[in-house]
């Protein structure tokens, strides 16, 4: 018996070693590249200019400035799975903001994810993309939020449940999700296309909200779609012909969505709408057309669904007499929408994804593009969350996932009621 015991713990030994080895060779190292000079992050107009647009591109202030509050301020509340985190202060205070900060400092939050006082940051952050940022450009991101007017204000603690709120949990979660890296370029490839990827998978951070996510928050990788933990929005695929797919796209349509948030082929809402109206559409048309050109070339993804069980006749016939009454004047009686105006509901494949929370949302609590430069008046749609009950409402939007050569699921009272009382932000 000692010796069946002794063998077993030979054995368990062996394992933890080999898992101690893995760990080792497989822990994401923290990388360092020194800058160019410290020029790089001086305060000179090209710094400050080159800083303040790549803060757009990040769309650094969504998560920086609560609302109604000082930009660049932190306090935003960024709700989780796994408990609220609250984005921290980036203005140049000396006591509550990034005041005391060196740019090798930035550059090793930025890049490895690992703060000032040695802390592991939380993923919330998105380092697994900012990591993919070059050593110049985040000198000029520094150069420029020095330039910002310092605002004290301290930093909230998040409020994480065991075991998220410890560093040994974050640094296993490191472990399996995180690798520091600059963004690759593809010397097989025109620039155009490396610009697009280098703004798409880093300071665009894209995948943040176009990927499923497990049980640990871990991206599955590529911008194949996902729900949004918490928040209550679908982040179509941009890989899939059946979703938002833009394989089939024209590049000046795509350009036109990303610069105004609407286009002949339809319109942004919902947490894309914030990321139109604060970001894309300061991009330059160099740097749209780049993201456009990258997002065209991504493979599509091969898989076929299933062909969709019509929606039944009742539910079709009601569906059919609340379009007439409440949709018609303005998506016209055939679907096809008024230009940019009114985006068409015939053809339009965000209306006949598998998940149909978006068309929940849109019609229970009514469908806003962005107010842009391009656009500066959109046309929205009305809440009808007081007009139409849970069977009505499931029976409209089945009505128009199914018609004009639409082919989608039914929608049920059940699934239109589980979206009902969901906050938009």
């Amino acid at each position: 018996m000692r010796r069946i015991f002794a063998r077993l713990g030979i054995v368990l030994l062996a394992l933890l070693l080999a898992l101690a080895a893995w760990a080792v060779a497989a822990w994401p190292r923290a990388e360092f590249i020194p800058a160019r000079s410290p020029q790089a992050w001086a305060p000179t107009p090209d710094n400050i200019a080159r800083g303040a647009y790549l803060a757009r591109a990040g769309d650094c202030i969504g998560c920086h400035t609560a609302r109604g509050g000082a930009a660049y301020a932190g306090g935003r509340a960024l709700d989780t799975p796994f408990g609220r985190l609250y984005g921290p202060n980036l203005t140049p205070d000396q006591a509550t903001g990034l005041g005391a900060w060196s740019a090798d400092d930035f550059w090793n939050a930025l890049h490895n994810g690992i703060g000032r006082d040695g802390r592991l940051l939380y993923p919330a952050f998105p380092y697994t993309h900012t990591t993919r940022v070059t050593r110049d450009d985040a000198d000029a991101l520094f150069a420029w939020l020095r330039s910002l007017p310092p605002v004290r204000q301290p930093n909230r603690p998040h409020a994480l449940r065991f075991p998220y709120d410890s560093q040994l949990a974050l640094a296993g979660w490191r472990l399996l999700y995180f690798r520091p890296g600059v963004q690759p370029v593809d010397q097989a490839r025109p620039a155009a296309w490396n610009r697009g990827a280098y703004l798409v998978e880093g300071l665009g951070h894209c995948s943040a909200c176009h990927s499923t996510r497990n049980l640990l928050g871990g991206s599955g990788g590529g911008l194949s779609g996902g729900l949004i933990p918490v928040s209550g929005w679908y982040a179509p695929s941009l890989t899939s012909g059946s979703e938002a797919g833009l394989g089939e796209w024209e590049v000046p349509h795509i350009v036109q969505l990303l610069r105004t948030g609407v286009s002949p082929q339809g319109a942004v809402f919902g947490p894309m709408a914030e990321v139109v109206q604060q970001s894309l559409q300061h991009l330059s048309e160099p740097d749209l057309r780049a993201i456009a050109v990258y997002l065209k070339s991504l493979p599509a993804d091969r898989e076929e669904a299933a062909p969709a069980a019509p929606p039944n006749e009742a539910a079709m016939k009601l569906g059919g007499q609340l379009y007439e009454t409440h949709c018609a004047d303005c998506h016209g009686a055939n679907g096809r929408g008024n230009g940019n105006i009114y985006p068409p509901l015939a053809g339009n494949r965000a209306l006949t994804m598998a998940e149909p929370v978006n068309a929940i949302r849109i019609v229970l609590s009514g469908g806003f593009p962005p107010s842009t430069a391009g656009n500066p008046r959109p046309y929205g749609m009305p809440p009808f969350s007081l007009v139409l009950n849970d069977t009505e409402a499931a029976a409209v939007i089945s009505y128009v996932r199914a018609s004009w050569g639409n082919a989608a699921p039914e929608v049920t009272a059940a699934q239109v009621n589980r979206y009902r009382a969901v906050p938009l932000d």
